[in-house]
């Protein structure tokens, strides 16, 4: 997969979620973020918790929003394999404060 147009942060981030680094993935994000699934809230650290080792992208098929907003064929246990996107909001301090999750058309 090119990540290469991937903010750096978000780059980061990214490749602990591949590799089911909760900790390191986890690191980037404030204390009070703020999860949307699908444009619902959702407990992030349960979420981190129950996805993270076991949910991964498959292949990445845009990259948009300066490359902080990710969109491709994603793979969970559960569900089984469809489009999603991320989209990572970062604050003033270089942390994200939102993530956006939910599946793509």
């Amino acid at each position: 997969m090119d990540i290469s147009k991937l903010n750096e942060t978000v780059k980061n981030a990214f490749e602990a979620w591949q590799n089911g680094n909760a900790e390191v993935f986890t690191s980037y994000f404030t204390s009070d973020v703020k999860l949307y699934d699908d444009g619902s809230p959702r407990d992030f650290k349960k979420f981190v918790k129950e996805a993270c080792g076991h949910e991964k992208f498959m292949s990445i098929e845009k990259i948009e929003n300066e490359g902080k907003d990710i969109y491709g064929e994603f793979h969970t246990e559960s569900w089984g394999d469809f489009k999603t996107y991320f989209k990572f909001s970062l604050n003033k301090e270089g942390k994200f404060d939102k993530l956006e999750i939910g599946q793509a058309n």
